[in-house]
């Protein structure tokens, strides 16, 4: 294990300056609000009654302070890898033989994401479960994003952020670990076990780029499926051309030019909490609300991260650089890692079982009742179960060969 004291690794807690508190506060204030059509609901975007209470609670109920305190409960560090500054939290089990596992949020999350599952995984026996289930967690923040932000150059894609994180788990002294991811998270934990097999032991998703049905399926391909594996296939396709006509724009927009779009978000609190509560609601299980999927303060506080550190732009960047990036940087081998599929139905894309099995080695896909793209904040448990489980068969496994 490396020390803290390795000059690689700086301890850090996070401390804004009231200042910056008191700025958000006159800013909420002064808000120059637009109109609005009556009766549309979340149609044309999060509906400005909503957004107006949703304001009023974050300027003169929500605590910040206390946020904070919370999230430093963890151990948190720094340190620079090919040019960036990688924040991370490295919360150690209490279990000396737990499994090393590094989880990593996406777009637009935070490690604000993982607040409820870290104590489930990391100590089990606390929390009412089996002591061989703990992981010694590391939970960085994507460069670019909150307290890894901003980066300084180009090229910030996916498989530069898994060599980056690859890196991180060496410098931690880990050899063998598991990853877990969403979102990007996924993109890049996938990638961490397809380029690192002999490193990473087991690979957990909640979300597999690449296998949902991308083109209308042909007759001869569902001819080729059973029955049930033919709807969903179908479903698949459905489901990708309804995101195509109605949530496709954020990406569109951050994929070509997130650098017009940071001057919106950065100067306004209103415009970044608008940016990312509609993706709490359209992505999530929620019924007319966010809260009706997460909680109200976590929802804040992964706002606020990207709010006080101003990185808005910084972090559109990751799509900006995967769309620009050379066809070959993109193009990769199907990983030979083993691979678990946790599929929750209020996803953004419906996943396949035989297309994920052309790319990756899947050894568990679970699929559960209830859920959506922010599973760790949504479901909790059932992502802590569902982890556990796979990298338990993992064990299991190795003991047997």
């Amino acid at each position: 294990m490396t020390s803290s004291d390795d000059l690689r690794l700086s301890p850090f807690r996070i401390g804004f300056p009231q200042s910056d508190l008191d700025d958000l506060h006159q800013r909420l204030d002064r808000t120059r609000w637009p109109d609005a059509l009556p009766g549309v609901g979340w149609a044309y975007g999060i509906p400005r009654d909503y957004l107006e209470e949703l304001v009023r609670y974050w300027r003169h109920d929500y605590d910040w302070r206390a946020a904070e305190a919370r999230l430093n409960e963890w151990p948190q560090f720094t340190t620079e890898i090919d040019g960036a500054r990688i924040h991370f939290a490295h919360i150690r089990s209490p279990e000396p033989d737990a499994t090393p596992l590094i989880i990593t949020h996406g777009w637009p999350g935070s490690i604000v994401e993982f607040t409820d599952v870290v104590g489930p995984l990391t100590d089990p026996r606390a929390h009412g479960g089996d002591p061989a289930d703990a992981f010694h967690l590391v939970v960085p923040s994507l460069p670019g994003f909150g307290l890894s932000g901003p980066t300084r150059d180009t090229g910030w894609e996916h498989h530069r952020v898994a060599a980056a994180f690859a890196e991180l788990m060496e410098r931690l002294g880990y050899r063998q670990y598991g990853a877990q991811g969403g979102d990007w998270g996924a993109a890049v934990s996938r990638e961490l076990g397809r380029a690192h097999p002999e490193r990473v032991i087991g690979v957990h998703l909640n979300l597999l780029p690449g296998s949902s049905a991308a083109a209308e399926p042909e007759p001869e391909e569902l001819a080729e499926l059973s029955p049930a594996e033919r709807e969903r296939t179908l479903l698949s396709w459905r489901r990708g051309q309804e995101w195509r006509r109605d949530e496709q724009g954020y990406a569109d927009l951050q994929s070509t030019r997130p650098q017009t779009l940071a001057y919106a978000l950065t100067d306004s609190p209103v415009g970044q909490l608008a940016w990312i509560a509609e993706k709490f609601k359209q992505w999530t299980d929620a019924r007319d609300r966010p809260e009706d999927a997460v909680d109200r303060d976590l929802l804040l506080t992964n706002v606020m991260l990207y709010w006080l550190t101003g990185t808005a732009g910084s972090s559109a960047r990751i799509y900006y650089e995967r769309a620009h990036a050379d066809y070959r940087v993109l193009s990769s081998e199907p990983s030979a890692t083993p691979t678990a599929l946790a599929v929750f139905p209020r996803e953004n894309f419906v996943p396949l079982r035989h297309l994920a099995e052309r790319t990756d080695k899947i050894v568990r896909w679970t699929e559960f009742d209830r859920g959506g793209h922010f599973a760790a904040m949504e479901e909790p448990d059932l992502l802590i179960t569902d982890v556990q489980a796979f990298f338990r068969q993992l064990h299991a496994t190795a003991r047997e060969a």
